[in-house]
């Protein structure tokens, strides 16, 4: 099967170069000038290009100039998202409109001793952050694809939302001690749960009809601390509108020993692939893991 390798394309340069056209030149002008960067991206670098071809190719079944459409789709909304992500990181929310479906879920877990938020790499991960202003405690968002401290770093200077923590995943494991510590403090974190590092613990499920593997970490993480999780999506919808979208929490108990906590992880993954296809079939386009997933070339 395919794992993530780690690194995720591009570097704090293109964060500075998007960061001052947002600030200086406005969103509408930064989406103009992307059209341009798809262009490049989909024509040159077909390490990206291949694997997102080949998923709406044999996952999805589209036809050739369907998946050529959605192809460019896929890198221009990707390129949106990122841009996105910084413009709320750096506080300019009002550029955007949201709604929160599933909010009540949120809230009931923040007062009952916090949990974990599980989505995956779709849409717009960082929307997690817009919630701080309506719910009153602290969300840790882990983000595995801010490999480059510097650009964690230039993130958490533009940063208005302090509440919000970033978590870097690291190859020394620190950032498992910084989630146990918010779940002890029933604080929430978010955290993907379909993407994974060579070596890490995984489960293999039917996903779209095709095997594909799953790590169980964020999953075993809510079953040893006896936390409540809830699956999440924040896709964008239209150009200055996301809907985020949280199931119900729930809480996976296990008896206190190895075989039952696997048990339980096991349940709580084949639970997340469920709600997970429902959301790429309502937005295929919005799928943005760049690499076979499903191990088939």
């Amino acid at each position: 099967m395919s794992s993530w390798k780690g690194k995720t394309r591009g570097g704090l340069a293109g964060y500075r170069f998007f960061l001052f056209i947002l600030r200086y030149l406005g969103i509408n002008f930064s989406y103009f000038f992307l059209r341009f960067v798809v262009l490049y991206f989909v024509i040159f670098v077909p390490k990206g290009r291949k694997p997102v071809f080949w998923y709406f190719r044999n996952i999805l079944h589209f036809g050739w100039f369907k998946s050529v459409r959605f192809l460019f789709r896929n890198f221009y909304l990707l390129g949106q998202v990122l841009l996105d992500k910084v413009a709320l990181l750096a506080g300019f929310s009002n550029q955007f409109t949201f709604d929160f479906e599933g909010e009540d879920h949120i809230r009931e877990m923040a007062v009952s001793g916090g949990g974990l938020l599980i989505g995956a790499h779709m849409g717009n991960w960082e929307i997690a952050g817009q919630l701080l202003e309506r719910i009153d405690t602290k969300v840790h968002i882990v983000m595995i694809e801010a490999e480059h401290e510097k650009i964690k770093n230039l993130l958490n200077s533009v940063m208005v939302k302090k509440q919000m923590d970033i978590i870097v995943i690291k190859d020394d494991f620190t950032h498992l001690f910084k989630i146990k510590e918010a779940l002890q403090n029933d604080e929430l974190v978010a955290i993907h749960g379909d993407r994974f590092l060579p070596g890490s613990k995984t489960m293999t499920c039917q996903f779209l009809g095709k095997d594909a593997e799953f790590p169980t970490g964020p999953f075993y993480l809510a079953v040893k601390y006896a936390k409540q999780i809830t699956f999440v999506s924040a896709v964008k919808q239209s150009k200055k509108h996301y809907h985020f979208f949280a199931t119900p929490a729930k809480l996976y108990k296990a008896e206190n020993n190895l075989k039952s906590r696997e048990n339980q992880t096991h349940s709580m993954l084949l639970d997340y692939v469920k709600q997970l296809e429902i959301t790429v079939k309502q937005q295929p386009e919005q799928w943005f893991n760049y690499y076979y997933f499903w191990g088939e070339k």
